[in-house]
């Protein structure tokens, strides 16, 4: 059973509105949704948002007493979204929104102290294990403040194993060859290249990129076209698709003159020529008319 103060902050609604529409606007405010009991002498009232911007949500006026007969004042006056209200989704910090491939011409990316994929990189760095390290384990690092760590290199080869320069890559699936047989694969030193290696083939996809071993594509050293000469035939005229040409009289004379031209230009001699001519001898002739 509510008691006098609850009883009171109940029946002070409508000043809980005109303290909400002093505070915002009377367009914003909308229907009565109802009280709620927040603790000892506190109570909310709450209101309808009718701004079409936050559908869904609801005004909250607090009011509080100190008892029976001092006056009723806000606490404060809130905006809440309801069940139905769109919200944004959850705040999730900046180092956690970063997806691979985010760093820019010009960006920055601070890497964490406490990084798991690194380990110091200077000698003494057993020290800072209960187990002792092996060779395989860290790397000296020389002129780096940290190094690879085991869990960083497990992460590393997955990423690059799963990928789209791993053998189950589209590009790898469609052909025999693979990278470790190319004259185009170029290793790469400590433990990481037992497995990969980079491309070299500037013709290649994955040029300039780490590749698998196991990885490849139909730029393969060793894939080698047999070339050979296709036989051809020779000049084929269709006679039945020929065009023709009327040609008068006077072009056919102007043609021959050229050919009797081009026959002047020779340079054969008359003795080489195959020629019969009948020569007739003049004291012969003479004879015969005295005769007469």
């Amino acid at each position: 059973m509510a008691n006098a103060i609850e009883t009171k902050l109940n029946n002070a609604k409508d000043v809980a509105r005109n303290f909400l529409i002093e505070d915002i606007t009377e367009q914003c405010v909308g229907e009565y949704l109802g009280f709620e009991v927040e603790g000892e002498n506190t109570l909310t009232h709450k209101f309808k948002c009718v701004d079409k911007a936050y559908f869904g949500w609801h005004w909250s006026v607090t009011l509080a007493a100190a008892d029976n007969s001092s006056e009723v004042t806000v606490s404060e006056i809130l905006l809440l979204p309801g069940e139905k209200a769109i919200l944004a989704k959850p705040w999730v910090p900046w180092e956690q929104r970063v997806e691979p491939g985010d760093i820019g011409v010009g960006d920055v990316l601070p890497t964490a102290a406490d990084d798991v994929r690194l380990v110091p990189g200077y000698t003494g760095v057993d020290d800072l294990f209960e187990e002792k390290l092996t060779p395989q384990g860290w790397e000296v690092g020389l002129g780096r403040f940290r190094v690879l760590s085991v869990p960083g290199k497990d992460e590393t080869a997955i990423r690059w194993y799963d990928g789209d320069r791993g053998p189950r890559a589209a590009i790898a699936e469609a052909v025999t060859d693979k990278c470790v047989s190319c004259g185009f694969y170029v290793a790469i030193s400590g433990s990481l290249g037992q497995s990969f290696g980079v491309c070299t083939n500037k013709f290649a996809a994955d040029d300039g990129k780490v590749v698998a071993l196991d990885h490849g594509c139909g730029g393969h050293s060793e894939i080698v076209v047999d070339l050979h000469s296709i036989p051809t035939g020779g000049m084929v005229f269709d006679d039945n698709n020929l065009d023709t040409t009327e040609v008068s009289d006077e072009e056919v004379v102007e043609a021959e003159v050229a050919d009797i031209d081009e026959d002047d230009d020779d340079d054969t001699e008359v003795e080489d020529l195959d020629l019969s001519v009948d020569v007739i001898d003049e004291s012969e002739l003479e004879v015969s008319e005295e005769e007469n």
